[in-house]
């Protein structure tokens, strides 16, 4: 009986809706930080984008939970929809501190680490448009990593740079928060680059 029932495809759909969200998530919130002290309303934009997250996120679970033959894993299905969610609820987050902690101007590496979280939310954007096809999304998992690592060598840079300033530690302690959650975003694509290349190799 499963075996002639319909699969939902609509899942595709939905991780594409969720993957060009991130894409612009991430997009603003190197705006926001271009700009920065001037929000010019960025971050109610980007709060908006966290909640279209929140929404796509549920009907992938719905319909997860109420549909009986699924396209790809249950597990994968679950494990994609959450990585993208976090990416976008990280962005957020990181939005929220700089005005939360009064931040009165971004670090460099701050704007460096949007950049690259732009770059990884691209491909991952991309990949997920062409994951329906199950085709050669390799290059695209590939970059993700190169980025990833990028992002990491860039955080520690960041980092050794406040210690090495002798600025207040308070601001020290602030700008460890922003840049963590910066690493964390760009992680995040990482992991569901991960799940896409378990995915493909399933189906391939």
């Amino acid at each position: 009986m499963g075996l002639l029932a319909p699969r939902d495809d609509v899942f595709f759909t939905l991780f594409a809706e969720a993957g060009a969200n991130s894409l612009k998530a991430a997009k603003t919130l190197e705006e926001m930080l271009g700009s920065w002290p001037e929000d010019l309303g960025l971050g109610q934009e980007i709060l908006a984008l966290e909640q279209e997250g929140d929404r796509v996120t549920h009907e992938i679970i719905r319909r997860l939970n109420s549909t009986f033959v699924t396209p790809l894993d249950r597990e994968d299905i679950y494990a994609l929809a959450t990585q993208l969610d976090d990416i976008v609820d990280f962005v957020e987050e990181a939005a929220d501190y700089l005005g939360l902690y009064k931040v009165e101007a971004p670090m460099s590496q701050a704007i460096e680490l949007s950049r690259i979280l732009v770059a990884a939310c691209d491909q991952l954007a991309t990949a997920l448009g062409e994951l329906p096809a199950f085709g050669n999304l390799e290059p695209f998992w590939i970059e993700i990593h190169r980025l990833e690592n990028e992002g990491d060598r860039v955080s520690r840079d960041a980092v050794a740079s406040l210690f090495s300033t002798g600025i207040d530690p308070m601001v020290v302690i602030r700008w460890k928060d922003i840049f963590a959650v910066l690493e964390r975003a760009i992680d995040a694509t990482e992991t569901a680059a991960h799940i896409l290349e378990g995915i493909t190799i399933k189906n391939g």
